[in-house]
């Protein structure tokens, strides 16, 4: 593809960022499936989820969505661009040329998704990159009907804690859809929950960039997101969500997006009473019983480099990963 580098600088010019709303998360969802992508961020709930530890902005441009994501210490960093596959070159390099002649800085993407980055390998576009996999960063991806159902010997661990928990349980316990009205009673259940993640601590983990962060600050950016969406009754609308309740009480709770054209749900939240065994085992079935019945691919996202969660995602054996990429661009001047 030739691009006119005065026509691209022309329609830098045009760009304008916004602020990320709990109305774009439904406004835009529909971009997100221009492409093939079955990474995390291939439906918008998991980065609005974090908007308050990235500070996502975006920018609808004819036809295709930028984004970027503003750090604690004034980085800035891209994402790639969610159009149809034969345009993800143009709007790769119409980004490239907003940061470098409007924010007169290299463009960085970071959680570059696989799919998008082979179409940008075979266009070229990487000779002035640097290309390096967050391996830390890759998405866990599930057969959905295993998870359903956690048929076979493999699945046998899993199948002996859930009938350990029906026996202690048995019929006190049932799923529920949760709806706007049970709002406050997850985020009771969730500052309960907090409090006791951070009075444990937890080890360093890995973010996008290959960097070292505090779960705790992570944990509390997540606090604020889930408490924001929580208080949107048309966001009720768009996510799924879900809760086991132990004797009438909330003890266990998911939360979920779906990418409707690669039949991939995200799981972006679950939160459970650790003193409970087996509940993390069954909100985990359920909810993928009841919110996701027609999935193909669960995707859980990634372990952020912490061992524990990457030994509890391995132990639910993934079919694959989705892969993730940093893009450093490094002839800027």
């Amino acid at each position: 593809m030739t691009i006119q580098h005065t026509e691209l600088i022309d329609k830098a010019k045009q760009m304008e960022y916004k602020p990320f709303t709990a109305d774009d998360v439904i406004r835009l969802a529909p971009m997100y499936t221009l492409r093939p992508n079955k990474s995390c961020d291939s439906a918008p709930l998991c980065q609005y989820l974090y908007n308050y530890y990235y500070r996502v902005k975006y920018c609808l441009f004819d036809d295709a969505l930028l984004l970027m994501f503003c750090s604690d210490d004034g980085e800035i960093y891209g994402f790639l661009p969610y159009c149809t596959e034969d345009k993800i070159e143009y709007y790769f390099k119409l980004q490239e040329t907003y940061f470098n002649e409007i924010l007169h800085m290299p463009l960085v993407i970071t959680s570059a998704d696989e799919e998008g980055v082979a179409l940008l390998e075979d266009a070229g576009a990487f000779d002035n990159y640097e290309v390096t996999e967050a391996e830390k960063s890759k998405d866990y991806l599930y057969d959905a009907e295993s998870l359903r159902t956690l048929a076979g010997r493999k699945y046998s661990k899993k199948r002996n804690h859930i009938n350990k928990f029906n026996q202690t349980y048995g019929d006190r316990w049932e799923y529920r859809t949760l709806k706007y009205d049970d709002r406050d009673e997850i985020t009771s259940f969730l500052r309960l929950w907090m409090d006791k993640k951070e009075a444990l601590g937890e080890g360093e983990g890995i973010n996008e960039n290959g960097d070292e962060f505090d779960p705790v600050l992570e944990l509390e950016a997540e606090f604020n997101g889930i408490q924001d969406i929580l208080h949107n009754e048309k966001l009720f609308e768009h996510m799924r969500i879900g809760g086991i309740y132990i004797d009438g009480k909330l003890e266990a709770f998911s939360i979920g997006d779906y990418n409707p054209a690669e039949k991939v749900a995200i799981i972006d939240v679950e939160k459970a009473n650790d003193d409970i065994n087996g509940l993390y085992q069954v909100i985990n079935q359920q909810f993928a019983l009841h919110e996701y019945p027609d999935a193909l691919i669960i995707n859980r996202e990634d372990d952020v480099g912490i061992e524990g969660l990457r030994k509890s995602k391995l132990s639910y054996y993934p079919i694959g990963f989705e892969l993730k990429y940093i893009l450093s661009q490094n002839d800027f001047r």
